[in-house]
């Protein structure tokens, strides 16, 4: 399979301001949901969903939880400086960055920072009773990143001191700065493990009583985690699908979590582009394993020169033993992969997810997975018929066109 030679502008529609979802709805279920299938699209609520999953089918999350990422700090001068932590660089692990008690380092977007031209920032905090000194400093600049030194004077959790000053990093096509609701709804009730920087939207319509439903309905439930990176909001900006590169974001998935996938093959839906990313990654991890390769990540362009003949069994059977092999109850990973119009999916056979931003990649993903100029018939219905799009919009299942 060779790579996508698309032309982006196929891969664009007119999104009126107005159809951006500004906020969620009271309640998370009363969302639309379009479902696609063969070509037919009908209109029901996402209350429905229970209805539209098969039974003995397996449907899979991402739990990754948003962190409070956007960090105000203010010189003496007066000046506001915004620090967005992107991604850990020491420690590198995501885990036990946030259970550091003295000094951490992220990789950050700097906001004014022309207005910060030398020397650390300091700003006051009050933990627990405890006044607490958080100091910050600029150990380099990039491009479009810094790197920036965390340091504080008493010992409390780095997670508990974003979450005293930190405010949720809501999407920037919101246009409006972070408020007390978005600090519980732009979280999936089943969210888990801290990471994220934006949330994996399509499970933002779930309910408790949802997932109870469906546990009733004998449909297995499974996670995944993968730490969204603000590369997801990144528009591809190149004339050609092939000369965008794509962000890099690390995810985990347990060996339950395989073992379900290899007892529903051909049953198995994804809630969210983010777990479609991490679900296909397995099958191509497994691939480089069958390969002898040492690479255990994947690669933007894998999918597409990887052999293509493995079975979803072969692949993820191999995962199953390299695990077990190194005593191992779990993978960890990062995945950069590429999903465009001639993509062949391996793992996933529906998709639950909203509606996506014009000439993004995760647009180019609903094209490959619902074939040929389906997408543009999908998003041509919903712009017709007032469905709210984007993050805190409304939402579709999609089954893939084979």
């Amino acid at each position: 399979m060779s790579r996508p030679d698309i032309s982006i502008a196929e891969y664009t529609y007119n999104l009126p301001d107005e159809r951006i979802a500004k906020y969620p709805l009271d309640n998370r279920s009363d969302s639309k949901l379009l479902v696609f299938n063969g070509g037919n699209i009908q209109e029901l609520k996402f209350s429905d969903i229970v209805n539209e999953l098969p039974n003995n089918s397996l449907l899979t999350f991402n739990n990754t939880k948003v962190i409070q990422a956007r960090l105000p700090f203010q010189k003496v001068t007066g000046a506001n400086i915004e620090v967005f932590c992107l991604e850990p660089i020491e420690p590198v692990d995501i885990n036990l960055i946030f259970q550091t008690t003295d000094t951490c380092t992220w990789k950050c977007i700097v906001g004014n920072s022309k207005k910060w031209k030398t020397g650390p920032l300091e700003k006051k905090i009050e933990i627990n009773g405890e006044d607490v000194t958080l100091q910050i400093n600029r150990i380099s600049a990039g491009f479009d990143s810094q790197i920036i030194q965390f340091n504080w004077d008493k010992n409390v959790l780095f997670s508990d001191l974003i979450e005293a000053i930190g405010k949720i990093p809501i999407p920037p096509y919101l246009n409006r700065e972070s408020e007390e609701i978005d600090s519980t709804r732009y979280q999936t009730v089943y969210s888990n493990h801290k990471g994220s920087v934006a949330a994996p939207t399509a499970g933002l319509h779930f309910t408790p009583e949802i997932l109870e439903n469906l546990s009733d309905k004998e449909i297995d439930l499974s996670y995944v985690t993968l730490h969204v990176g603000a590369g997801t909001f990144k528009p591809v900006k190149t004339d050609n699908v092939a000369d965008h590169e794509m962000h890099i974001e690390h995810f985990f998935v347990e060996l339950d979590t395989i073992n379900n996938l290899l007892n529903h093959e051909g049953n198995i839906t994804s809630t969210g582009t983010t777990t479609v990313r991490t679900l296909e990654s397995l099958y191509w991890l497994g691939v480089k394993l069958l390969e002898g390769s040492n690479e255990f990540y994947i690669k933007q362009w894998d999918a597409y020169e990887l052999p293509q003949h493995y079975s979803f069994s072969d692949a993820l059977n191999k995962l199953k033993e390299h695990l077990e092999t190194n005593e191992r109850v779990r993978i960890e990973s990062h995945t950069g992969i590429m999903i465009a119009p001639g993509y062949q999916f391996k793992i996933v056979d529906r998709l639950i997810t909203n509606f996506h931003q014009p000439t993004s990649t995760l647009l180019l993903l609903i094209s490959a997975f619902t074939g040929g100029d389906n997408w543009k018939k999908i998003y041509d219905y919903a712009l017709s018929n007032d469905f709210r799009f984007l993050s805190y919009g409304d939402s579709s299942l999609l089954h893939r066109t084979k």
